[in-house]
């Protein structure tokens, strides 16, 4: 394979580097970066609201932290991939289904890069997706109530990393495998058998337009590389996807030096309208594959899961021009489209210039059949040929690059901790900024969009030595605001995250809370359980199971005595939030649950599987502090050993 060659000088360089700067941790650089007025610029008087939602994926936590900007204060946690004893998610009966999957209930993840809908490139708030990478799949957030309302699991895929990035107007989210894997076939083979065995997909996931619905629409089977992140193309690249991807070399074991034998890996470009025309010819094969569709009703609340077991598998060779590699230095991260749709941004960890592909060159490059080689019958294109530009001296290990929209890109350098910025078109660093220590992504809100706010960055740093006050051997991650405001850029506050963040993305607030929904309306509530008013309470014992028709308001539950349960029984407790006020949930916890508490929202039903052990008085109350007789709000279950015969009765002392 031409201009793959071997760099080994280059790499234990940069390692080098990365070593000794990493162990300097705080001591690397001292100086003040903030301005004097960084206080007044982040302050949100009290009763005043943040200009921009910004929204980070909690890495190993597998959920997502919503923070406001410019306070950076943390507004919520949303629950995704992982249970959340805070509300139930995962262990109410109506969100275990969320957590499905072809592996079985699996109820933790790894969640990377939260990516906003889109209408005509631009964020428009309806929805949030993110990524898990380790049980593959995707999930949908409904900004109207900040709940995940669907998750969809990614089959014939090793590590779902490159996701889940969306077309212009939503109408793909997509997901690369970080992973390859034996898919087709025998799937017990060597490890050795890598080279022949081993296979990547790129999976188009659909995306209904009005009510968000996934499903898989095709894949598209790929060499055995290790896709990194991707973008979409806009205006003169519309209908184009672009992926990172690194292994080139296809090596199976000790990739930090075995991957990084080649001097170029790739930037895989994938004419995804070409794609949808050869699906609707028939070209696609059918292909097994197991997968989990889940998906939460906001009027029935709760979850259902169903399984598919097949997609659509559309093979390069027997779809000619839908994807092109361009070489890209080296071991890129990054695949970032400027707002315009001509330069795409290659953030190769291990180069030392950051490369800015043009989409005019690309096209022309195509036409010429101007390539080098080829990968399992993919066209490699000439260097030289597709490049628009290098930015030469940015710093050490450049990973991600985000747009303000005014003509300046502003990268993200790992290995010498800074944001870098320079200008489209004369590729010239104009600033540079330290960061507090080892950032990874950066979010400017719509900074990957069409129409960029390039007010405030966002860096995320891996490594918080000396920023905060200590917590022992671990540190939580660091965020920093910076102001991009002006021609330098001005850090103005830090603060820890949730999780690991490894990507965000900001938009501005009343984009979002115009969408927002403040209750549930009783008259829609569908749950086969659900009491719309007092009188509907009741205990039904069918069988070993206890139904308990429960309903909550300021300040007591109904009913708050309950009596006739037995050893031996299983009770559920499908509790109705009767509250039609906005902001005022209720919970509910009963002594010796292995579960978790309930925290239903106005006009909410959710239900509480109870397995008492012991003959006992149980009490329950609420635990979220709803009235100045919250301390009030509780009840007791009896239970009598499992050879009584004591009848159900229910009441609240009437």
């Amino acid at each position: 394979m031409k201009n793959l060659i071997s760099n080994k000088f280059s790499i234990a360089l940069l390692l080098v580097a990365s070593v000794l700067l990493a162990s300097c941790g705080g001591k690397r650089e001292k100086k003040e970066v903030t301005s004097g007025d960084a206080a007044s610029k982040v302050y949100v008087a009290p009763g005043k609201l943040d200009e921009y939602y910004e929204f980070m994926s909690g890495g190993f936590s597998g959920q997502i932290g919503v923070y406001g900007l410019p306070s950076c204060r943390l507004l919520k946690v949303i629950p995704v991939f992982a249970v959340n004893a805070e509300n139930g998610w995962g262990f109410t009966e109506e969100t275990k289904p969320m957590l499905q999957s072809t592996h079985g209930f699996v109820p933790w993840d790894d969640s990377h890069h939260p990516e906003l809908s889109m209408t005509d490139g631009s964020p428009d708030g309806r929805w949030l997706f993110i990524n898990s990478n380790n049980t593959p799949r995707i999930a949908r957030i409904n900004l109207s109530t900040f709940r995940t309302e669907e998750i969809l699991e990614i089959p014939n895929s090793g590590g779902n990393h490159s996701s889940p990035f969306a077309t212009e107007n939503t109408e793909y989210v997509v997901a690369g495998t970080r992973f390859s894997i034996p898919i087709e076939g025998n799937k017990d083979v060597p490890i050795s058998s890598y080279k022949e065995n081993f296979k990547g997909t790129i999976t188009f996931v659909k995306v209904d337009k009005d009510k968000g619905d996934m499903d898989v629409a095709f894949q598209i089977m790929m060499p055995g590389f290790d896709f990194d992140l991707s973008h979409c193309g806009k205006g003169p690249s519309t209908g184009w996807f672009f992926f990172s991807c690194y292994n080139s070399e296809r090596a199976h074991t000790l990739l930090e030096a075995n991957a990084s034998q080649n001097d170029k890996d790739f930037i895989v470009a994938v004419n995804w309208k070409l794609a949808e025309k050869y699906l609707a010819e028939g070209k696609a094969k059918d292909f097994p594959g197991e997968y989990y569709s889940n998906r939460y009703d906001d009027n029935k609340h709760m979850a259902t899961s169903t399984i598919r077991r097949s997609t659509k598998m559309l093979y390069p060779k027997d779809c000619p021009d839908m994807i092109y590699l361009m070489p890209c230095p080296k071991s890129p991260h990054g695949a970032d489209v400027d707002p315009t749709g001509e330069y795409i941004v290659g953030g190769g960890k291990l180069s030392t210039v950051i490369p800015v592909f043009s989409f005019t060159k690309m096209q022309a490059a195509i036409a010429a059949k101007d390539f080098i080689g080829e990968v399992d019958g993919l066209p490699i294109l000439k260097y030289e040929s597709v490049i628009g530009g290098e930015v030469q001296k940015p710093g050490l290990g450049p990973l991600h690059t985000e747009f303000d929209g005014k003509g300046y890109a502003y990268t993200s350098m790992f290995v010498s901790s800074e944001v870098v910025k320079w200008k489209l078109g004369t590729w010239e660093v104009v600033d540079r900024i330290p960061t507090y220590y080892s950032i990874g992504h950066l979010s400017i809100p719509g900074g990957d969009s069409k129409t960029p706010w390039p007010k405030y960055l966002v860096a995320m740093n891996k490594i918080t030595k000396d920023r905060y006050l200590l917590t022992g051997p671990e540190l939580n991650q660091s965020a920093q605001l910076i102001d991009i405001s002006g021609e330098k850029m001005k850090l103005l506050n830090d603060f820890p995250t949730v999780g690991e963040p490894h990507y965000a993305q900001g938009i501005p607030a009343d984009l979002v809370m115009k969408h927002q929904v403040k209750v549930f309306k009783l008259e829609d509530n569908t749950h086969p359980y659900a009491c719309k008013s007092e009188k509907d309470a009741r205990v039904e014992r069918k069988g070993k199971a206890i139904h308990v028709y429960m309903t909550s308001i300021r300040s007591h539950f109904y009913p708050d005595n309950i009596e006739g349960v037995v050893v031996g029984d299983t009770v559920f407790f499908h509790v109705t939030n009767l509250e039609q006020d906005w902001d005022t949930p209720h919970g509910f916890a009963i002594k010796g649950s292995t579960n978790a508490e309930l925290l239903l929202m106005p006009g909410e039903t959710a239900t509480l599987k109870f397995i008492p052990k012991t003959s006992d008085i149980y009490p329950f109350y609420c635990t979220d502090f709803c009235s100045a007789l919250h301390q009030e709000m509780q009840g007791y279950l009896r239970v009598s050993p499992a050879n009584s015969k004591v009848p159900i009765t229910f009441s609240t002392g009437k």
